[in-house]
């Protein structure tokens, strides 16, 4: 396992491996939120980090892998947080009100949950299995473990093609989305994805062939849609990651001003949430997943990230359910379920 500091890291770093052009092998990827700090334009420092992550991490492994060890058993303490639903509330209130501003159209708010962690990260992966996420296998490095059971593809790339699914809007499972409002945060952040890709695609391929469809995913209802284009023959992996790195659906419209707001309200970092993970291929392909509904593991501790997109007319009671109906699945699939959890002091 490698760790770099910066995306600008990552693809000199598989050119000296060799790694592009050497059949037989994929390099497992995590890009860290922590990443999107080089395009913030305010001086403030980012909240501090609540466990110990790399920006980037990096590990080349032969593509046929090898067969799983058996999962061992965890175990999960009592849920703590990070700010209280009078902080949660607050913040969103400022986000509203910055929107009254005209500074931002939309931001994404996340929280964070931790409780003590005694176990086999392969364990968690494997409860979480019926979630179906997109990254099965957990990432490991020296100390800390990343096990996720994300639903949402932040981008992959088929020789020139180029796509993202940007996932906005959330029920509980079964129940459909209705909500005008839903769908208008999803427009911003299916417009903010076009114009993401346009920096690196061929001018006019960029295009949306699904919008606003309905799916069932990581246990509960989600409004999707898939943007795609075409990259221009010179576009580079860095050039790629750095016009489309974070994710607009965890960041919110414009991006730039949601990332430095987002850094002003939460009172600590995304951690392993709200980056990417998945997998480079040596002929240039990837597919890298979006890290909602993930957990991190490190110093015997498990920390979880959920949050939503607040635009003018959120709620913020509605809002914090909205996180509480993400989480639910998830630590109900791992045998940890939340019990309201007390703010962390």
């Amino acid at each position: 396992m490698v760790e770099l500091d910066s995306l600008a890291e990552l693809e000199p770093a598989l050119e000296a491996d060799g790694f592009f052009g050497r059949d037989g092998y994929v390099a497992r990827v995590y890009l860290g939120y922590r990443c999107s700090d080089s395009v913030r334009r305010e001086s403030r420092p980012a909240p501090a980090e609540p466990c110990p992550l790399p920006a980037v991490a990096v590990s080349i492994e032969r593509a046929s892998g090898s067969q799983p060890r058996p999962a061992g058993g965890f175990s999960v303490g009592e849920w703590t947080r990070s700010w209280s639903d009078g902080e949660y509330a607050a913040a969103v209130d400022a986000v509203r009100a910055t929107i009254a501003e005209g500074d931002v159209y939309q931001a994404n708010l996340v929280q964070h949950l931790s409780a003590e962690f005694d176990g086999d990260p392969q364990g968690l992966a494997e409860a979480l299995a019926p979630l179906r996420g997109l990254v099965a296998s957990p990432l490991a490095g020296d100390g800390w473990a990343i096990v996720s059971a994300t639903p949402e593809l932040f981008l992959a790339r088929r020789r020139r093609r180029v796509w993202t699914v940007p996932i906005k809007g959330t029920r509980p499972a079964g129940v459909p989305i209705e909500s005008v409002k839903d769908a208008a945060e999803h427009v911003m952040i299916v417009d903010l994805e076009r114009n993401d890709l346009s920096r690196v695609c061929e001018p006019g391929s960029v295009h949306w062939p699904e919008l606003l469809v309905e799916r069932q995913l990581a246990g509960v209802t989600h409004l999707v849609s898939t943007v795609k284009g075409t990259l221009r023959e010179d576009a580079t992996l860095t050039e790629i990651l750095q016009a489309t790195f974070p994710g607009g659906s965890v960041t919110g419209a414009p991006k730039i001003a949601a990332v430095d707001l987002i850094a002003s309200l939460e009172p600590v970092g995304r951690g392993a949430s709200m980056g990417a993970l998945g997998t480079i291929h040596p002929n240039g392909d990837f597919d890298l997943a979006l890290t909602i509904r993930t957990f991190a593991i490190a110093e015997e501790r498990i920390h979880l990230w959920v949050g939503g997109g607040i635009v003018w007319d959120s709620n913020p009671a509605a809002e914090i359910e909205e996180s509480w109906v993400k989480a639910r699945p998830l630590l109900a699939a791992i045998g940890a379920p939340l019990s309201e959890p007390a703010a962390a002091r």
